[in-house]
């Protein structure tokens, strides 16, 4: 059976048009699914509720407008970015809670620890002291550079300075 009457069948909502649509497309489909997700499972999932859509709308599709296989990739693009911004996926995406890492933050120990862990310790330690504070809130401590200037209570543009100036120091120590 040639595509064009596999269409035209499913638009008349034979079921085995169907079965060799998704037997010839399904694979692909995931594949797009997948590389926006990230998540087989959860692709799996929006791959059948794709071909749910494809059943459900094939009397939509027009040859005019475009080819069949690209119809159906946008019904799946658009179903798996649907699904990205569902409150669901962005909770399962999120990483620990902040309660999580609250030690770790608060610890008077952490720079120093985690500037020796990459090796780098005895060069932070030639900086001068609004260096190391930049560049552990900046680098070791997440923070933007507009929570770093609100944290150190200096300008945001203070901040943005100091920050290239440490960096160009470093890289001179470290010959970079």
């Amino acid at each position: 059976m040639q595509p064009r009457e596999l269409i035209i069948q499913l638009q008349q909502k034979n079921e085995k048009a169907f079965q060799r649509i998704y037997e010839m497309y399904s694979e692909n489909v995931l594949g797009i699914i997948y590389s926006i997700l990230k998540d087989e499972t959860l692709s799996e999932e929006v791959l059948q509720d794709v071909f749910i859509k494809v059943w459900n709308k094939a009397d939509t599709y027009s040859e005019k407008k475009g080819r069949f296989f690209t119809w159906i990739l946008n019904i799946a693009r658009n179903a798996a970015i649907d699904k990205t911004r569902s409150l669901g996926f962005k909770n399962s995406q999120q990483n620990q809670t902040a309660d999580y890492f609250v030690d770790i933050l608060e610890d008077k120990n952490s720079f120093s620890s985690k500037v020796d862990a990459i090796g780098i310790k005895k060069y932070i330690e030639i900086l001068e002291p609004i260096c190391k504070k930049v560049i552990d809130l900046l680098f070791f401590k997440g923070f933007t550079q507009k929570e770093a200037s609100e944290e150190l209570n200096i300008p945001i543009g203070t901040i943005k300075t100091r920050n290239r100036i440490c960096i160009n120091k470093l890289r001179e120590v470290l010959a970079v």
